[in-house]
């Protein structure tokens, strides 16, 4: 009884978040009849509540040499000023061409059969007493127990998919690592006939990997994480009702 308590209640609560949520989101909708999905205030990426820094393995240290009476200073890459991104701040621009696509396919099939016979020919002299000690009368001990089972499971999955996504956008260096590479994120809104489309990029560039008209290709952009979507209109009829997404996570059949 306790423990359906407690299933009660984490049920309920379960329950109450997402009436909250929904409240929330509902609330959102309706303040966007007639105009659409708003787009966001531009903000600092590192301000931004689920910011964190990244962390990775770093080389060691090394010790810049010191050239005397040269031009040339160690590490530097021309005698002019480098108009590619090297700082927090700068800006650099992101050629973005995912093309994917899978096709996998598993059929799986099962058959299992096991039997198991027990019986009672030799105990100390009490195998036949056995049937007088609280046991049925047409109790045999040479067929005490008889255990059978029968397994079958059948499985068929397939998986077509293909994903294009081809955009050039800017995004903005937020950190510098030890070893000197660069942490950026580019956020990219858009709003066409109240449909807002979001896109966020971010990832660690090599400096060396950046063109010389301040490009990099997503091919060099390391650890690299993509959310690219959208909300409005089209997206909410798109989407089953928050009742049925609730009976769906809370039924158990």
């Amino acid at each position: 009884m306790k423990r359906t308590s407690t299933r009660i209640q984490q049920t309920v609560l379960v329950a109450a978040l997402a009436a909250t949520l929904t409240a929330c989101n509902t609330v959102s909708r309706i303040s966007d009849i007639g105009d659409g999905p708003k787009t966001s205030e531009i903000t600092n990426p590192t301000a931004m509540p689920d910011y964190r820094p990244v962390s990775m393995p770093m080389p060691a240290p090394k010790m810049a040499e010191q050239s005397v009476n040269s031009l040339w200073r160690p590490g530097a890459r021309a005698f002019f000023k480098d108009h590619r991104a090297k700082e927090i701040g700068d800006i650099l621009t992101v050629n973005l061409s995912l093309s994917d696509s899978a096709s996998m396919s598993n059929k799986t099939e099962r058959d299992r059969e096991d039997s198991e016979n027990a019986h009672v020919t030799a105990l100390l002299g009490y195998e036949t007493k056995l049937s007088k000690n609280n046991l049925p009368r047409d109790f045999d001990p040479t067929a005490a127990a008889n255990f059978g089972n029968t397994h079958s499971t059948s499985g068929d999955g397939s998986i077509d998919r293909s994903e294009s996504v081809n955009l050039t956008f800017a995004a903005v260096v937020t950190q510098i690592l030890p070893n000197g590479s660069l942490v950026i994120m580019g956020r990219q809104e858009v709003v066409v006939n109240s449909e807002l489309r979001e896109l966020m990029v971010t990832g660690v560039v090599r400096p060396g990997d950046i063109e010389s008209d301040n490009t990099v290709p997503h091919t060099r952009i390391a650890e690299m994480r993509v959310a690219y979507g959208g909300r409005g209109t089209l997206s909410n009829l798109q989407q089953p009702r928050w009742g049925t997404q609730l009976w769906d996570i809370l039924f158990p059949f």
